[in-house]
């Protein structure tokens, strides 16, 4: 399920006499980034939006999986057995990535960048080919985890040169929280920030809430007609996890970028599953990671989401089934009455 919002809504707000929101586009994060600030000066506006979408491009580089970056640097120390001193930032986001991964049992787990990385997807453009069984065997059998790592200060070990770190579905939720920040200190109080279907919003458009379309996994076999639309509230967070945009297919099989550290193998039991999170510290950060266990859960999801204190879960299971939680259920619009959502305890 990917949330997206109409790129339309501001000229039918403005044919509307309404005031329209002014947005700023970018591709950053593997991804199509829209921010949008209502209610401000247009100078104003822009010059916010400039910052934020620099700070995304910053992190971008900063912190990429396999170009050249701090993260590349620290793999490269960790796979030679040395030492490695890194950011102060680097260091707060890994200890900030271990507890949140311990708290998920670890089936999201930034450091199996070395999986990812085998079944191709460590690339722009991957293609349709299966790793070699051998080295998923060797990578499985060394499980390796961020919780290998050993953060003391600035400086971190690691006795695994198995593990290799990678933020992807970590540092949108980053960004997303300093986006927050940025408009927040720049006076905005009025904006909706989309890091492709990672969404916050702050405010509204005046008296109207921010609203956005949760979007079918299979959108091809569904008209493309939004499955569920959301209005979300002031500090509000919404991420999903879907196995529909990095992915590739041999024999009719699907297989994604989402990969289950206990098998080494992508998740298969979930199309998509999109969990909201409240206001509060780092709700962007969790809305881009507390999709990830959850989505690799499976069916054992609603137990998993009790753990973490997630209460607004929406999942499309293997075969296209939904089930919901009760407070997520009672939040969405679904886009056709007849849907059946199972409701989970």
């Amino acid at each position: 399920m990917r949330v997206w919002w109409v790129a339309l809504l501001a000229l039918l707000l403005a044919a509307c006499g309404k005031p329209a929101p002014v947005g700023q586009e970018a591709y950053v994060f593997g991804t199509r980034v829209e921010v949008l600030v209502w209610g401000a000066p247009e100078a104003q506006a822009h010059a916010a939006m400039g910052e934020v979408l620099r700070e995304f491009d910053r992190l971008h580089r900063t912190y990429h999986a396999w170009q050249p970056s701090e993260l590349t640097a620290l793999n490269d120390a960790i796979a030679a057995g040395q030492a490695h001193e890194v950011s102060d930032e680097l260091a707060a986001l890994l200890r900030s990535a271990q507890a949140l991964s311990a708290q998920g049992d670890h089936l999201f787990d930034p450091g199996i960048g070395r999986l990812i990385a085998l079944w191709g997807f460590h690339s722009d453009e991957f293609k349709p080919a299966l790793p070699d069984s051998t080295a998923l065997a060797g990578l499985v059998a060394a499980k390796p985890s961020i919780a290998r790592l050993k953060i003391e200060g600035r400086r971190l070990t690691s006795a695994d040169i198995s593990v290799a770190l990678d933020f992807g579905g970590y540092l949108k939720g980053v960004a997303l929280d300093r986006a927050a920040a940025i408009f927040k200190a720049r006076g905005i109080a009025n904006a909706l920030i989309n890091i492709g279907g990672n969404v916050m919003a702050l405010g509204s458009k005046g008296e109207i809430p921010w609203r956005v379309g949760i979007q079918h996994p299979r959108a091809a076999t569904a008209g493309g007609v939004p499955l569920a639309t959301l209005e979300l509230r002031d500090g509000e967070a919404i991420g999903t996890s879907g196995d529909y945009q990095r992915f590739f297919e041999i024999d009719g099989r699907r297989y994604s970028h989402l990969i289950d550290p206990r098998t080494g193998q992508p998740a298969s039991g979930t199309q998509a599953l999109t969990i909201l999170i409240p206001p509060g510290d780092a709700a962007g950060l969790r809305s881009d990671v507390l999709s990830k266990p959850l989505f690799v859960a499976a069916d054992d999801w609603p137990q998993l989401a009790g753990k973490l204190g997630v209460t607004q879960v929406l999942r499309v299971d293997a075969v296209g089934r939904l089930s919901a939680t009760a407070a997520m259920k009672a939040r969405l619009t679904f886009g056709q009455a007849d849907i059946t959502v199972s409701v989970m305890p």
